[in-house]
């Protein structure tokens, strides 16, 4: 059996696209996986390092507004087809997954333009626009949220299956989770991260309520500031004299062992990137959520809406965050017993566990034969 799997331009495209490939090699013997994605994107590197086979094609982002960038990309994305052609013809694939992102748009139109078996897979509640208008094309359309079922008109190519995660996520006991950090695992613990950069916003919020955090010595806290942010923070703190090296606080530039980390965390502060909500509910932790502002047509508010509908979440839009705003959440939820179990019980519950199961079986039934 020959696979094609292409996403790219994100880790929210590629990782769920890696995932699928190494699965799919493991559960099958007779395989083989390419990988196809842009030669500009962090796929090129990421992918070949993941011991998984690439080929590289054109691809671009159409820009939203009129400009002469509009013909260089389509232009750009011509070409990518053409060159689609050739690695289909050459590799004659029995399916091509894709996940998103712009390079998943020619690899997957010139397949099902072939006849070739084709399968979405959309991370976000609110569909991206590449998915969306390949959606009357491809054999299946996998989703993670349920509430994105509603933007596509072919309810019948439409399964609702979650989205993988790191095996060790929900598996390590919070004793060994809170070993990892120097942790007390008995006391309640908070855990911020803005992404592998940082997150200006949330840090700035966070900075400015440490001196309210540092009157309960009972709640300990794991705070990634981000690579690119680390010493300004740090910076930041000792101008404004926050004593930051307390015994029940961790301020790194980045968690190196997530796993662990949300073994022993009660609360998370967080960003809404779909992968970073389906370690939350596979962990089983209670969010407040700031979603990025940014994000390609504000997938990361549809995201985190779905979450507090469903009480598994409460959400901060991030023009409206400041440290008084946070704090307030922060104490209506860790410091409510009750609520802060309840909401981790929702948060369980929001995507059933098995995902990456479900995915390759449904692979695996639009594949040819």
């Amino acid at each position: 059996m020959r696979v094609i799997v292409t996403g790219g331009g994100t880790g929210g495209h590629i990782y769920p696209a890696m995932a699928i490939a190494k699965a799919l090699q493991e559960r099958l013997n007779d395989i083989r996986v390419l990988y196809v994605g842009t030669r500009s994107g962090m796929e090129a590197k990421l992918i070949p390092e993941n011991g998984l086979e690439f080929r590289g094609i054109s691809g671009q982002g159409m820009p939203r507004q009129l400009s002469a960038e509009i013909l260089k990309a389509a232009g750009t994305n011509v070409r990518a087809l053409w060159e689609t052609k050739r690695i289909l013809k050459e590799f004659s694939p029995d399916l091509v997954v894709g996940t998103g992102g712009y390079v998943s748009g020619p690899v997957v139109l010139t397949a099902a333009f072939f006849g070739i078996p084709t399968v979405l897979h959309e991370q976000n509640a609110f569909p991206g626009k590449t998915n969306k208008i390949l959606a009357r094309m491809v054999k299946c359309i996998l989703l993670t949220f349920s509430e994105s079922e509603k933007y596509f008109r072919v309810k019948d190519k439409l399964k609702v299956v979650g989205l993988p995660v790191r095996e060790e996520i929900g598996k390590i006991d919070r004793k060994a989770g809170a070993k990892a950090f120097g942790l007390d695992p008995g006391k309640r613990t908070i855990l911020v991260t803005g992404g592998s950069r940082g997150a200006l916003s949330i840090n700035q919020a966070l900075t400015g309520l440490l001196p309210k955090l540092a009157e309960y010595p009972d709640v300990q806290l794991i705070w990634a500031t981000g690579t690119a942010t680390h010493d300004t923070v740090l910076h930041e703190l000792e101008t404004r004299n926050i004593n930051w090296q307390r015994e029940q606080w961790r301020i790194l530039a980045y968690v190196e062992h997530m796993p662990e980390a949300l073994a022993c965390s009660d609360l998370c502060i967080c960003r809404a990137g779909a992968s970073t909500l389906a370690e939350i509910s596979a962990a089983g932790k209670t969010g407040i959520l700031i979603p990025y502002p940014y994000a390609a047509e504000n997938h990361q508010e549809y995201n985190a809406r779905a979450f507090e509908n469903k009480g598994a979440a409460c959400v901060i839009l991030d023009k409206e965050l400041n440290a008084e705003i946070l704090w307030d959440n922060v104490q209506k939820v860790l410091l409510n017993s009750f609520k802060l179990e309840e909401m981790a019980a929702r948060a369980r519950e929001v995507f059933a566990p098995g995902a990456l199961d479900r995915i390759i079986n449904l692979c695996l039934q639009n594949a040819w034969r």
